[in-house]
């Protein structure tokens, strides 16, 4: 009898739950993505994506996506860095690559009375809106800010989240 229950252990540990295992991730796969959630953003709660990446100079930056009321609902992009590293000047366009195609995005920083007069000037916003209209697929983008960072890859999930928000 011993053998038997020894024997029908060593399927179910062998067998039977790794192959339960493969079938769970087979049929609810793990999210690679966050997901849009309200945040607070100018004092008011609204619904944003909000991601920190790695440019190719491994500093970090934080990117929130939101559709903000005082640009007429417009979809806003804020670069977020860390203050005492970098000092964004303003007026400056945000370049955008995706392939062969190119976008200069305006800087609306100076409209954001709340970052306008933020002393740390570490953060921009840029009008989002037009690149999102001409985007018809999730693809991977490059941003590039003149005098701050050359190149921050913008993953497809990360894009996805930007298109659902608009």
């Amino acid at each position: 009898m011993k053998k038997i229950t020894k024997s029908n252990k060593n399927i179910f540990l062998k067998g039977i739950l790794p192959l339960l295992l493969l079938l769970s991730f087979i049929f609810n796969p793990i999210k690679v993505s966050a997901e849009v959630a309200e945040t607070e953003i100018n004092g008011e709660l609204m619904n944003a994506s909000s991601e920190f990446l790695r440019d190719l100079d491994f500093e970090t930056w934080q990117l929130v996506a939101y559709k903000s009321p005082l640009f007429e609902d417009k979809l806003i992009l804020r670069v977020i860095g860390y203050p005492g590293n970098l000092r964004i000047d303003h007026p400056t366009q945000l370049r955008v690559e995706s392939g062969r195609k190119q976008w200069l995005l305006d800087d609306k920083t100076l409209l954001n009375v709340e970052l306008a007069n933020d002393g740390r000037q570490a953060a921009a916003e840029f009008d989002l809106n037009e690149l999102i209209k001409n985007l018809d697929k999730n693809r991977p983008l490059r941003l590039s800010l003149s005098g701050v960072f050359s190149e921050l890859p913008v993953p497809p999930f990360v894009v996805k989240e930007w298109r659902s928000i608009n």
